[in-house]
């Protein structure tokens, strides 16, 4: 992918596993100047893990770039695995990695699931957080969850009907249910088709173009996304309602920035505009030409942006 306005492409300095709670391991790499701001991004998903393209939201010259891969994800060990898995134990997780690295402030940059993470994370911890950069808010409330199942097939119905179709019709009143029970099946012959079927619908939504022609793999990745990503929305993410706008008081004095495609069509644009309302010191954008991926145009260039303007935060 040509992506001229992101940073060039850099490898890890330092990358391992960082042993946590519950048998879990979380893989982690730093990039970029070692003696720089840190900085640390949160993948969506969640399940969905980091790859390269995301050290490239930061100057490499400036910024210590800290990227993991939350429980169950990606090099994460076990994969996949549901087990002591919970928006808890992922602030847990972070805490430990950051005094780990030695990290007392850190920027922190979240989209999607991650935004929801940074979220509850500036909540808990508000003096670890230099700034926050979030982008495809997901609050998620019944009414995000009513939307992210049933609203847009208004928008995509024949992509609706598909992901629809791969349960029986007696079950399709409860979709998350019914495919949760299917991606928790230790039969691979049931939970991958469900993942499979899961993320194609997922994906083809997730651009203001839809991708219509899709190769999704069948591999650990895949289940990975579609059952943490049931399992957390089964569980409305171990929150409240309304728990993550209760506790925007708590870090309002923490610089901000909010990034939100106008047709995204995963997370939708009320969501990010009820957040605005209750943490106005944060700048907000909504890009007119964009969906919910972090890789459309608009969108990287705004969240480069907005790492360039933090930069030179002090302590």
């Amino acid at each position: 992918m040509d992506t001229p306005d992101l940073y060039p492409a850099i490898e890890p300095h330092t990358a391992g596993f960082l042993p946590v709670s519950g048998g879990h391991r979380v893989y982690y790499e730093v990039c970029g100047n070692p003696e720089g701001r840190p900085a640390v991004y949160l993948h969506g998903g969640p399940g969905a893990g980091c790859n390269p393209n995301l050290r490239r939201f930061f100057d490499p010259a400036a910024y210590r770039i800290i990227l993991f891969d939350q429980r169950g994800a990606g090099r994460s060990t076990p994969a996949a695995s549901l087990e002591n898995n919970t928006t808890r134990n992922l602030i847990a997780d972070m805490e430990a990695l950051r005094n780990h690295l030695g990290v007392r402030r850190w920027l922190v940059l979240g989209g999607s699931w991650g935004s929801t993470l940074a979220l509850v994370y500036a909540a808990a911890h508000p003096d670890a957080c230099r700034a926050l950069v979030l982008r495809g808010v997901w609050l998620c409330r019944r009414a995000d969850l009513r939307w992210w199942f049933f609203g847009r097939r208004k928008v995509y119905p024949d992509h609706w009907r598909e992901f629809a179709q791969h349960v029986p019709a007696a079950e399709r009143a409860d979709l998350l249910k019914a495919y949760f029970q299917r991606l928790i099946h230790p039969d691979p012959g049931v939970h991958m088709p469900a993942a499979v079927a899961w993320r194609t619908y997922e994906t083809r939504c997730d651009t203001l173009l839809p991708r219509e022609n899709l190769d999704i793999p069948a591999n650990t990745q895949t289940l990975a996304i579609a059952r943490l990503e049931a399992h957390y929305k089964s569980n409305m993410a171990f929150l409240a309602e309304g728990e993550l706008l209760d506790g925007v008081p708590r870090f309002r004095h923490i610089p901000g920035v909010i990034i939100h495609g106008r047709y995204d069509m995963s997370c939708s644009l009320d969501g990010a505009m009820a957040l605005s309302d209750a943490w106005p010191e944060a700048a907000f954008s909504i890009v007119a030409d964009a969906g919910h991926s972090a890789m459309e145009p608009g969108i990287r260039e705004r969240l480069v942006a907005a790492t360039d303007r933090f930069r030179d935060i002090t302590d």
